[in-house]
């Protein structure tokens, strides 16, 4: 079996900054309880790393902090949050650890300007995704009318544009997905804003699947179930191979994939190194059995 990776693949800038950030905090700050809004990334296996470091996870709001300001360290995660939540923290006295990704804080105060000066927003991507819920929070803070925008059929059921309206999106959605929504808004007001907010890993991730599936006869993509990058990984890679599949471990390989005589390896932005190097393991430790 020949295994080949994805020439990039794993975690991005934003992802590893947040969990260096979280192991930082806990080496810190002893004595004192470390908390991240909601889980820091959609990967379990990371999670449960941090988790036996001493890391634990509120609510994505922190409805579910206790008022022990004082001995608390709360770590925004590289999704960010609404500025309502930042607030409620401040309020509650607890240390406050902004890991928003770069990206992500560029795109909030991107949206909170346009919001500023009248624009409607219009924002593409997973309503209920952590980034979109603070980047929309930015965005109606500072008195615009935010409307989220999952899918083409989302864009095509909006009736009006405004005259004054600005389009910018998820990072992680795929560069067609957001095209796609773009034009149809584009054909409703042609004044509509368009900005590029697509983090760059985002298609690097996807042109390197791209090219790895003309070279192997599977794709792994190995990351969350519940990661919005990985999912759009694995929707590319089931395109374009003919056999694919999401795992998490290297535990949930299918069979028949110890049977394919070349397998690529691809994985979201949140799945650790570890994970990646263990389902290569896996596989070449099959081969040698």
């Amino acid at each position: 079996m020949v295994i080949k990776k994805a020439e990039i693949l794993g975690y991005c800038m934003g992802v590893r900054r947040a969990v260096e950030t979280a192991e930082l905090a806990c080496s810190e700050n002893p004595g004192k309880k470390i908390f991240t809004l909601g889980p820091l990334i959609h990967n379990n296996s990371a999670l449960e790393a941090l988790a036996e470091k001493g890391v634990n996870v509120l609510k994505e709001d922190a409805s579910d902090l206790a008022t022990d300001g004082q001995n608390s360290v709360v770590i925004v995660r590289a999704h960010g949050v609404p500025p309502k939540v930042m607030q409620n923290l401040k309020e509650k006295g607890v240390t406050v650890i902004d890991a928003t990704c770069p990206r992500v804080l560029s795109s909030q105060k991107r949206a909170a300007d346009y919001a500023k000066k009248g624009y409607t927003v219009f924002l593409a991507g997973d309503k209920n995704h952590g980034e979109v819920v603070g980047i929309s929070g930015y965005a109606r803070a500072s008195g615009a009318d935010c409307i989220v925008i999952e899918h083409k059929e989302d864009a095509e059921s909006v009736e009006y544009v405004p005259e004054k309206s600005v389009l910018l999106s998820q990072t992680t959605i795929s560069r067609s997905e957001y095209d796609a929504i773009a034009a149809v808004l584009k054909a409703k007001n042609a004044n509509l804003v368009v900005l590029n907010t697509i983090c760059p890993a985002t298609d690097e991730r996807q042109n390197a699947l791209i090219e790895l599936c003309k070279d192997v006869d599977g794709i792994l993509v190995i990351g969350g179930r519940h990661s919005a990058n990985t999912k759009r990984l694995l929707r590319t890679a089931q395109e374009l191979c003919a056999h694919s599949a999401l795992i998490e471990t290297a535990k949930e390989i299918p069979a028949e994939f110890f049977t394919l005589n070349r397998v690529g390896l691809t994985a979201g932005a949140s799945t650790p190194d570890f994970v990646i190097d263990s389902v290569e393991s896996a596989l070449a430790g099959h081969e040698n059995t």
